[in-house]
C-alpha cells in the first residue's frame, strides 16, 4: 500500500510546520533505510543527506528508502513514526486506517480505504499549499539518476497536479489523484485495480465523470435574524463566519432549500463569534450540507426585572 508515504509525507510536513523540522535537517541513513525493499531514492548507507532531497524523492518518485530514512530521523524509529501516522489518521476522521511503517511495504494489518485517501489527500492539499506542488513535479534526480513520477496523468491530463500512486502484490495498483478545472477541484481514489495503465483508465474517467455532473458553490455572505431570549434585544443576527464551498450534482443547488437548526437552549448572553447552530441546505429533504452559524453581533443578557417581565409576557402568549 504505497499509498501510505501519502501520510508520511503528511506527518512530515505538519512537524516542519511545527518548527519540530527542518527542510535543511542532516538526515544519516541507516543500514535498515538502506536495505529497504522496492522503489528507491538509491540513498547510501552512512551518507547524511538533507531532509527536503529525501522528502521529494519520497513524493516524486516514492522511495521507500527515503521514507524509513525520514521516519528514523523524526521519531528515532520506524515503529515511533508510525504511531505518529495513526495517531493523524485518527484526527483527520480515517477510522477504517491502520498504518504499520512508513513505507507501504505490505503488512498484515495494514488496511485502509478510499473514503479515508480521499481525506488525507484532501487535508494535505487544504493544510500543507506550500508542500503541495511536489506532488506535480514529474522528475526527480539524486546522483545522477532520473526518475519519473508514476503518476501518467501527470502527462496526459494538464489540469491533474497530484497526488500518489501505489502498488504492492496485496494491494494491487492504487491510484490518489486530484485535479482542478475552473476553480472546482475533485480528488478520485482508485484502489486494487489490476495495472498502470487501468488504474490511469479509471481515474480518468472518474475525474471526468466528476466534473462533468457535478458543481462547487461557494456559499457566502449569508445573514439571518433569529430570536433570542433573556437579552436586551429581541433578534441576533447570524450567518457564517466564512464562506463555505460545496460541490452537488448539477441543478441540485437550485433547487435546494435552506434551514436553520438553532442550538438547543439559546439563550443571552451571547457574544458575537459563539456558535449559535447550523444552515442545512436540502434537496428532496436530504441534507446536502450542513454549515456552523455563528453569532454576527453581542446579545446582552437581560437586567432582572426585564427578564421577570419577559417570562410573564411568555407566559400569556406574547
Amino acid at each position: 500500500m504505497y499509498l501510505t508515504k501519502l501520510m508520511t509525507a503528511y506527518v512530515v510536513f505538519q512537524l516542519i510546520q511545527d518548527g519540530r523540522a527542518s527542510l535543511e535537517d542532516d538526515v544519516k541513513i541507516s543500514k535498515k533505510a538502506w536495505k529497504t525493499m522496492g522503489s528507491k531514492s538509491f540513498v547510501e548507507v552512512g551518507k547524511t543527506i538533507k531532509l527536503k532531497i529525501l522528502l521529494k524523492g519520497m513524493i516524486i518518485q516514492s522511495g521507500n528508502d527515503a521514507a524509513v530514512a525520514l521516519a528514523e530521523h523524526i521519531a528515532g524509529t520506524e515503529g515511533t513514526f508510525t504511531a505518529y501516522m495513526n495517531e493523524y489518521a485518527q484526527g483527520l476522521g480515517m477510522h477504517n486506517t491502520r498504518f504499520e511503517n512508513a513505507s507501504g511495504l505490505d503488512y498484515k494489518d495494514q488496511h485502509t480505504t478510499a473514503s479515508d485517501m480521499a481525506k488525507l489527500a484532501s487535508a494535505t492539499i487544504k493544510d500543507f499549499p506550500e508542500f503541495y506542488p511536489w506532488y506535480s513535479e514529474k522528475e526527480f534526480t539524486y546522483h545522477d539518476i532520473k526518475q519519473r513520477n508514476r503518476n501518467k496523468l501527470l502527462w496526459s491530463d494538464k489540469t491533474v497536479d497530484g497526488l500518489k500512486t501505489g502498488f504492492t502484490d496485496k494491494a494491487g495498483y492504487n491510484l490518489v489523484a486530484s485535479a482542478n478545472r475552473m476553480d472546482m477541484r475533485l480528488i478520485s481514489v482508485v484502489l486494487g485495480s489490476t495495472s498502470v495503465e487501468a488504474r490511469t483508465a479509471q481515474t480518468q474517467k472518474i475525474l471526468d465523470y466528476g466534473f462533468r455532473f457535478f458543481e462547487t458553490k461557494n456559499i457566502g455572505a449569508i445573514t439571518k435574524s433569529v430570536p433570542i431570549s433573556n437579552s436586551t434585544k429581541d433578534e441576533i443576527k447570524v450567518g457564517l463566519q466564512d464562506s463555505k464551498a460545496i460541490t452537488l450534482a448539477r441543478g441540485q443547488y437550485k433547487l435546494s432549500q435552506q434551514a436553520i437548526e438553532l442550538n438547543a437552549g439559546l439563550s443571552a448572553p451571547i457574544k458575537k463569534g459563539d456558535s449559535i447552530g447550523h444552515l442545512v441546505i436540502k434537496f428532496e429533504g436530504k441534507n446536502l450540507a450542513k454549515l456552523p452559524l455563528v453569532a454576527l453581533e453581542d446579545a446582552p443578557e437581560a437586567g432582572f426585572f426585564s427578564q421577570i417581565w419577559n417570562w410573564i409576557l411568555s407566559l400569556l402568549g406574547f
